[in-house]
């Protein structure tokens, strides 16, 4: 009987296997690396708003397209096999919350930026947005300064790009 029960186990533990393996699932980044391979030009839109930002958003793109896609960044559009556009398209500044006193205490960063790209071989422009926001909070009476908004402006940027990757899987089957 111990026997029957071991060879029970067997089997069921290599049928789920089995069923689990010849599903074909494969993550999402597979499919943005099938993407998004070749040659890659980034091209930023600078926002003349904030152009430090702007600066700082490519640089972050670039770094996803090469450590979690592979991608070979180019310097020339003429070298490259996808032409990729970036853009800020907006920043905003929202009031959460108040002190008793009247004054702002919590805020929150929003940025929506624009992605746009193509392969040169079939000349179909894929566009989506993206989305990302940051909570932060000033000391009692403080206004915001120029390093808070810049910083908070960058951390909504990069959970903004968090969501190209997925953006990107799901263009590939278009």
């Amino acid at each position: 009987m111990h026997i029957f029960k071991k060879m029970l186990f067997v089997i069921f533990t290599s049928t789920i296997a089995l069923s689990i393996a010849a599903c074909g699932y494969k993550p999402s980044s597979y499919y943005a690396k099938k993407e998004m391979q070749g040659n890659v030009f980034v091209k930023i839109n600078i926002n003349l708003e904030d152009p430090k930002n702007s600066v700082l958003v490519k640089d972050a793109i670039t770094k996803l397209l090469i450590q979690k896609l592979d991608s070979k960044i180019v310097d020339d559009q003429i070298n490259a096999d996808i032409i990729m556009d970036v853009s800020i398209n907006s920043v905003s500044l929202q009031t959460l919350q108040y002190d008793s006193t009247g004054y702002n205490k919590l805020y929150k960063a929003v940025v929506v930026l624009g992605i746009s790209y193509f392969r040169k071989d079939n000349e179909i422009r894929k566009s989506f947005t993206v989305e990302g926001d940051h909570d932060f909070s000033v000391d009692d009476g403080a206004t915001v300064t120029e390093t808070k908004r810049f910083d908070a402006i960058s951390i909504a940027s990069d959970k903004a790009l968090d969501e190209v990757l997925s953006k990107i899987a799901v263009y590939s089957f278009r």
